[in-house]
Parts: structure tokens; sequence; C-alpha cells
């Protein structure tokens, strides 16, 4: 089955799943619907990313199924490297490795270091090396000590990577390192351009072809034929939970105002809220939370009719994205503006 639309995909078990297992008819739809990839991102529960890719690659022909993203250190390198080699011989090379820098917050409770740019690459560098058989001794580098690391001396194939990324230094990196970009949901259309010029210049300036690396936009796509209630969920819940967790990240790239983010934290409501808004806030506390954040700062997303969502998807493309991710619906959420786009 071929990809008819290898620009467009969809991340598996958007939010939070009932069950694992949502995962699988997700993919067959999403393959049956001519997506080109299943992007697959971790949360400690459910939704551990090595164990569904291979869910997704063993009920799969076609699609990509990619991370987007897990991190380098919460797995020894060679259990990330040996997961990669795994997914790419039970899939038929149809995998893409995604890491990204993680959630400070979450790395200060779990007790995990935070990770610098130069580990993300020093890591891209030796799964590379890993994947041409190259025996690699006494590596003292910003991924870490490793007297040997080692996967097989017969094994010579190239190891699509691919980044979550937000900041200058860690695009540019992209593009000299990586293969795919994955850039944020609720980037304003300046910010989404910014970043896939920074990509794109640092690709050429180190020698390589800046077609060669694919960006991806992350857009929150959400149609009027959700019922409302799911429509605040996949909204409101998520960029308030984007905003508990690095909001003052987001606010900077976008170049919003910071004491709107002031404000939204010193909310009762939202100061004493304990997990995420986009798991467990009700339809109340989210109609209060959409009063705290400005209607302009939900506007980079696909909403209104199946054909406003498809052309809104297409906008993305004519900003210079070579993909678009339809983020925080199912396939069979996205099905009429596939069949409108």
């Amino acid at each position: 089955m071929a990809q008819k639309y290898p620009e467009l995909g969809f991340y598996g078990l958007a939010g939070h799943a009932d069950s694992s297992r949502e995962l699988l008819d997700e993919v067959r739809d999403g393959e049956a619907l001519g997506l080109g990839t299943c992007f697959i991102s971790e949360r400690y529960n459910k939704k551990e990313a090595a164990t569904l890719c291979g869910a997704a690659a063993a009920v799969t022909d076609s699609i990509t199924i990619e991370t987007a993203a897990t991190n380098h250190n919460t797995r020894h390198l060679m259990v990330t490297a040996g997961y990669a080699r795994t997914m790419q011989s039970l899939s038929g090379g149809r995998f893409v490795l995604g890491l990204g820098r993680g959630i400070t917050r979450l790395q200060d409770a779990f007790g995990m270091p935070h990770i610098t740019t130069a580990q993300m690459e020093d890591a891209a560098q030796l799964l590379r090396r890993l994947f041409r058989g190259e025996v690699i001794f006494g590596h003292d580098g910003p991924a870490g000590t490793f007297p040997v690391l080692h996967l097989d001396s017969d094994l010579d194939e190239y190891l699509k990577l691919g980044m979550v990324a937000f900041g200058e230094n860690t695009l540019k990196m992209c593009g000299r390192t990586f293969d795919e970009v994955v850039l944020h949901t609720y980037f304003a259309d300046e910010t989404t351009q910014r970043c896939v010029e920074t990509v794109k210049s640092a690709a050429e300036q180190a020698g390589r072809d800046p077609d060669d690396v694919k960006v991806w936009s992350c857009f929150a796509t959400i149609g009027d034929h959700i019922p409302e209630d799911k429509r605040l969920m996949k909204s409101v819940g998520r960029l308030a939970t984007y905003l508990q967790g690095y909001g003052d990240l987001l606010v900077r790239t976008n170049g919003w105002d910071p004491a709107v983010l002031e404000a939204f934290r010193a909310d009762e409501m939202v100061s004493s809220f304990r997990g995420g808004f986009d798991s467990v806030a009700t339809t109340e506390q989210l109609e209060h939370i959409k009063t705290l954040i400005p209607d302009e700062w939900f506007e980079p997303s696909a909403t209104g009719s199946a054909e406003q969502c498809a052309d809104a998807v297409k906008n993305q493309l004519a900003l210079g994205c070579d993909g678009v991710i339809m983020h925080g619906a199912t396939p069979d959420e996205l099905r009429p503006i596939i069949a409108a786009y």
C-alpha cells in the first residue's frame, strides 16, 4: 500500500488514551487513509515508545513510524541503538528515531539530568557510527563515557534521526546533523517560517542539501465535527498543559506577552491544579482557563469546517514546512479533513 500523502502525519494515542491497544486501530486507519507517518510520543504510563513502535510496525506495511520524541538518556545508548536496530528490521526500514530535550520539571522530579544540545548531537553521531558497524572504543564526550560501544560488525545501514526542536541552537544543530525536525504546536506563522529558515540555512552551511532535512509543522487540527467538550480538551487543555510545562520558552519563542503567562500562573485554579490540564481537567475548568489565554494564542491551528481545516494545513506547507502533523486528532477524526484536502 503506497503512501498517498507522505507529507501528512498524525500522532498515535494523542493526549491520554484509555488503552494502549487503541494505537493498533489508529495506525491501521492512518495507513488506510494514505497518511505518511504515525508519530509516537512518550509518557511514562501507557505510552512507552519502544513498545508502541513495535506494535505499530507489526500491524502495518507502508506507513512510517517515528518517535517524537524519546530521550537519549532515559535508556543506555546501547539499548536505544538496539531498539532502533530492531525497529528497522521489524518495520522493513520504516522507522525514524526521533529524540528531544524533554521537560525539565519532570527531569528534576525524577532525578534525571537536564539534556543539552551538545549531548543530543554527540548521541546522534554515536548512533550513526554504530549503524555503520563501527566498534567505538573509549568515547568520552557530552553524551557520556563509554569504554566500548558496538552493535554488529556486519551492519552497514543508515538510521534516520529526527528531533523535536524549539530553540535556535537546537534548530541549527538539526540542520547540521538530523534528517527530520518536528516543530512545536501553536507556533505562530512568523515563528514557523523563522524556524524553517534556521534549519535549512544550517544544513546548507554544513554542506548538506537543505531538501534532505524534512521540517514538520506540528499543527493542532480540531475540526467542528468533533464534539465541543473534546475540542476544548484538544485546544485549551493542550495549550494550557504546554504553558504548565514550558510556558516561558513557548511565550518567548512566539514573542507573546509574558505578563499574560504570569497572570495565567497566578490564577487560583491554575496554581492549585494537580496534573496535566489535557488529561484531568473538567469542561468547566477548561472553560475558565480559556478566559485566561488570548484568542490569538490559539490562532495557529486548523479549526472550523473540514474545508477550512484542509486549507489551514496547506498553508503550513506554503510557509515552508515539508510536512504537517495534524496534531490532537485520530485518523477517524481526520477522515473528513483528508477528504477535503
